[in-house]
């Protein structure tokens, strides 16, 4: 005899055998509408996040700026060892004389 409790009661088991037809049938359903479901621009490369530097030069915030960006405003002398620069993952608004991947640019420039 089982008790009422026990999972081999045919009630339960009718109930859960219910309850995984309509789950899977939820995921063909689901699975069905995803690979016909119409979305623009799929299979082309996502753009990566802009990583590059952002920088105060005339009293605007400008960038991000990419390595080649940067150089350019620094032979242009836009951007100056006094600049103030950051990127996501720093802690706050650095000089460019304090960031050395930046300085490299300027000291470059001076040859």
């Amino acid at each position: 005899m089982m008790d009422n409790d026990s999972f081999a009661s045919i009630d339960k088991l009718m109930k859960f055998g219910l309850g995984i037809g309509i789950a899977q049938q939820m995921v063909n359903t689901m699975n069905h509408v995803i690979d016909t479901m119409y979305m623009p621009n799929a299979g082309q490369a996502i753009k990566p996040l802009q990583m590059g530097y952002y920088a105060i030069i005339a009293n605007q915030q400008i960038g991000p700026l990419c390595d080649e960006e940067l150089s350019q405003l620094v032979e242009n002398n836009f951007l100056t060892k006094d600049t103030f620069l950051w990127k996501p993952g720093m802690s706050g608004w650095k000089l460019a004389k304090d960031i050395p991947e930046v300085f490299k640019y300027i000291i470059l420039n001076r040859r």
